[in-house]
């Protein structure tokens, strides 16, 4: 017998109060009921062969069941589930999805009989997939001597469906639990009718939105066959029935009625298509046929905006960052409006290798929520991460061979395009970005960040590196200027560490042996403490405390960074507190923690101690020396050494 004939001898096995139908054992198998006959046909002849006391009984009008001995339907049961060799993780996925796509109760019993455990094992499955259900929005009812029940709209129904393989946060395969719950043929069919889909229409999904895609088809067509319809407002289909990924599920749908035999109500194609609009191409900007809604422009526009604010990146000038993050979001906008949430397996390591580039884009997204309307959760705050990291990689490149320089020259205009012209003319990897007098170099430094300053007369009270050279840059000033440059990478290499911190380490901001109950409470005290030393304003402290509530900042490696808006901050300093035992800070134990208060001026200093810090994360022997410091000159000591 195969598989499909071996589930059809264990329904009609565990079924032993009653008969069971062809149409409803059809749609159980997920198959044709012609199918199903064949099927009783081999497991007659198996039965006859094999077990002389049991017998297939077909009811006309009524429908089938197995006429057995005690023995004779242990024996069969204990064959057929000793063959399947089912994993304690696979029953319960298997007793999950049972629940969720059955629409009546199903007993404790039913389960222990069908997978031959004892009912506590069965019980403890059900505790795991009601706490998991929570998180679509779904409860489990259990009725006294009736069973089990999910209750909840159809459409969340779905999405728990989808999100099977997250019931078990240990699964670390990469696989698709949902799929390993449909039939071989059934798969094959599906993704063959998505790829036809994408051929025809030329254009290309990520693997990730295939698999997606695939699975919520398959879902559908049980469903549909289960007769469990989404419920959509008329409002709705007449509006989505006008977007052009709806004539692409049209399509689709008439290749799934040929090869399944079903009917597709307008409901479903209008499902399918939010599923379409929701996903991610390709390559991100590479469909011109695509229009992206207006709200996603807008809004990565003012997330552009406000990015370019709070790190002095200029992202603006970054059309492939524009082009795509405008199109993602347009994804983006689409999944937060047809409730499609998704978890981003990437998070825990994105938080973890760009935890600048993520904060940031955290606290854009908490100034954005009002004036859009929108909330972004984390999971896809931390692909918008990816699109920013993109945009620096490429903006730092192309400043990679060529250093930003301002030139301060106090001899008028002509000496200064004749210094300046020497200059470029000298160094090829020299970019000038302005040529001004001493009065106006504040003014620039507030909107350009240069690499360093060559000024013709001294500079007093001037954060920024700069060396002073002859209006008439001759060779001594050549030689100056090449020894300075060469200064400046060594010290970039040769200085790691301690230097990123020392400027905003003070020893009264830095606490020891510390005990809080949660991290909220934490939060609020470091942001008090430099609240109470004129570092930061008062709002400050209800920034940092929202941020944290928006997601934890936590790093990995026993590390955080709690922080609040930049903007807030008067003088950038770092208060640091080290716990008297680990605290649970989000999904990891954090036991030394950073919170950041630097100004925007200072937005370069903060990528370099991020960097330290992200170091410092993967470097537990360091952490544990950090955590068990026992004052301040302790404590530095241990970050000069490195250990």
């Amino acid at each position: 017998m195969n598989a499909r004939q071996k589930e059809l001898l264990k329904v009609l096995l565990i079924e032993n109060d009653g008969v069971l139908h062809i149409k409803d054992l059809a749609e159980q198998l997920s198959c044709s009921e012609k199918t199903v006959r064949n099927d009783l046909d081999k497991i007659e002849e198996y039965l006859r062969a094999e077990y002389a006391d049991s017998r297939l009984i077909r009811k006309p009008g009524l429908g089938i069941a197995i006429e057995s001995t005690e023995e004779d339907r242990a024996a069969l049961l204990s064959t057929l589930l000793s063959a399947e060799s089912k994993t304690n993780e696979e029953r319960l996925f298997e007793i999950a999805y049972a629940l969720v796509t059955s629409d009546k109760p199903v007993t404790l019993q039913y389960f222990a009989d069908r997978y031959y455990v004892a009912k506590a094992a069965v019980k403890k499955d059900l505790e795991i997939i009601a706490d998991w259900l929570q998180r679509y929005e779904l409860e489990l009812v259990s009725k006294p001597r009736i069973g089990h029940v999910i209750v909840g709209t159809e459409l969340k129904k779905r999405n728990a469906l989808a999100h099977l393989s997250q019931l078990d946060s240990s699964k670390q395969d990469g696989k698709n639990a949902v799929l390993d719950l449909f039939l071989p043929y059934e798969i094959m069919l599906v993704r063959k009718a998505l790829q036809s889909m994408s051929s025809k229409f030329s254009f290309a999904f990520t693997d990730e939105t295939m698999e997606s895609l695939l699975v919520h088809a398959l879902i559908m067509i049980k469903r549909t066959r289960q007769r469990s319809r989404v419920f959509v407002h008329e409002t709705e289909m007449a509006e989505t029935a006008g977007q052009r990924e709806y004539e692409y599920t049209s399509y689709l749908f008439d290749l799934l009625k040929n090869e399944f035999g079903l009917s597709f109500p307008k409901e479903e194609r209008v499902y399918f298509t939010w599923h379409l609009m929701s996903s991610k191409r390709l390559e991100e900007g590479s469909d011109p046929d695509l229009q992206v809604n207006s709200a996603a422009s807008n809004l990565a526009a003012s997330l552009t905006a406000k990015m370019e604010r709070l790190t002095s990146y200029h992202f603006e000038n970054d059309d492939i960052l524009m082009n795509g993050l405008a199109l993602h979001l347009h994804s983006v906008l689409n999944r937060l409006s047809f409730g499609f949430p998704i978890t981003n397996p990437l998070l825990a390591n994105i938080k973890k290798m760009y935890p600048y580039m993520f904060h940031m884009v955290m606290l854009a997204l908490e100034e954005m929520k009002e004036p859009f309307d929108v909330e972004v959760p984390e999971d896809e705050a931390a692909y918008l991460v990816l699109h920013f990291q993109a945009a620096v990689q490429r903006l730092e490149q192309k400043s990679e061979t060529k250093k930003r320089v301002i030139i301060v020259c106090h001899m008028g205009i002509g000496m200064s395009h004749l210094l300046e012209a020497k200059i470029e003319q000298q160094y090829q990897d020299i970019e000038v970005l302005a040529c001004v007098g001493r009065g106006e170099l504040d003014n620039y430094l507030n909107k350009e960040q240069p690499d360093f300053i060559i000024s013709t007369i001294p500079l007093e009270k001037i954060a920024v590196k700069h060396i002073v050279v002859s209006p008439l840059f001759g060779q001594e000033d050549k030689k100056k200027v090449s020894q300075f440059v060469q200064e400046i990478e060594t010290n970039k290499t040769d200085h790691p560490g301690l230097s990123a911190f020392s400027p905003f380490l003070h020893e009264d901001l830095v606490f020891f042996n510390v005990r809080k109950e949660h991290r909220y409470e934490m939060v609020e005290s470091m942001g008090w403490a430099l609240y109470k030393h004129g570092y930061v304003s008062k709002e400050y402290i209800h920034s940092a405390v929202n941020r944290e509530r928006k997601s934890a900042t936590s790093i990995g490696g026993g590390v955080a960074i709690p922080h609040g808006n930049p903007e807030m901050v008067k003088q950038s300093v770092l208060a640091v507190a080290i716990l008297d035992k680990p605290m649970e800070w989000g999904n990891e134990q954090a036991s030394l923690i950073f919170m950041l208060a630097i100004t925007k001026k200072d937005h370069g200093a903060i990528r370099g101690i991020m960097g330290e810090i992200a170091s410092l994360s993967e470097n537990p022997i360091a952490v544990y020396a950090l955590s068990g410091a026992r004052n301040y000159q302790e404590f530095v000591g241990i970050l000069e050494s490195g250990k």
